[in-house]
């Protein structure tokens, strides 16, 4: 035996599995290998299935909704070229227009000449009021009154008629005597009024 002085190494446990540094190190390192490597496979197996497999499911499960797609988009194109059916001429359509009645005239556009005309002579003309008076029972009209004005000043002849009833009367009045001026006022009191103005 060597007379070495004894050091850390040759304190070896009796009953210890370790027979080296070295060797220990080594068996430790192959052991942590293991699992990174059944791992990786793993990994690997689950990448070519997702790579090759899923692609084939996908399109199978897609193509009956892309067969459905085209076939609903089909559908109204096909209701869209179809022409909407013409409806049929009915009865009323047929028939002619039936012509409408004439309106009957109304109580305001009736000329009654049964209505008392009084005749003012606003003038200052002697004998004016009576000749109108004379033209106006001529025609047919009833004179109630002839004599001369004594409201406000005139400044042209005028026909005042007292309400809506009364203005066929006084237009006709107009017309007769050549007075286009016609006024409603309920203020003389009378249905209808003869004022001769200058130029009568």
């Amino acid at each position: 035996m060597s007379k070495h002085p004894r050091d850390e190494f040759d304190a070896v446990e009796e009953n210890s599995a370790r027979y080296g540094v070295h060797r220990a190190s080594m068996e430790t390192r192959s052991r942590s290998l293991l699992p990174i490597m059944i791992v990786g496979v793993a990994a690997l197996c689950i990448g070519l299935l997702a790579f090759f497999v899923m692609p084939k499911l996908l399109n199978n499960n897609t193509s009956p909704l892309a067969g459905n797609t085209t076939s609903a988009v089909s559908t109204p194109q096909a209701d869209q070229s179809t022409e909407p059916p013409t409806p049929e001429p009915t009865e009323a359509a047929t028939e002619a227009p039936t012509e409408e009645p004439t309106p009957e005239p109304t109580p305001d556009s009736v000329v009654d000449k049964s209505i008392a005309v009084a005749v003012f002579n606003a003038t200052g003309v002697s004998g004016l009021a009576a000749q109108y008076a004379g033209r106006v029972t001529g025609d047919g009209w009833t004179v109630a009154q002839s004599a001369n004005w004594a409201g406000q000043p005139q400044s042209t002849s005028v026909i005042f008629y007292s309400d809506i009833t009364q203005k066929a009367n006084a237009e006709a009045l107009g017309t007769l005597l050549n007075i286009p001026t016609q006024v409603e006022t309920a203020e003389l009191g009378l249905p209808l009024a003869i004022v001769l103005g200058p130029g009568a």
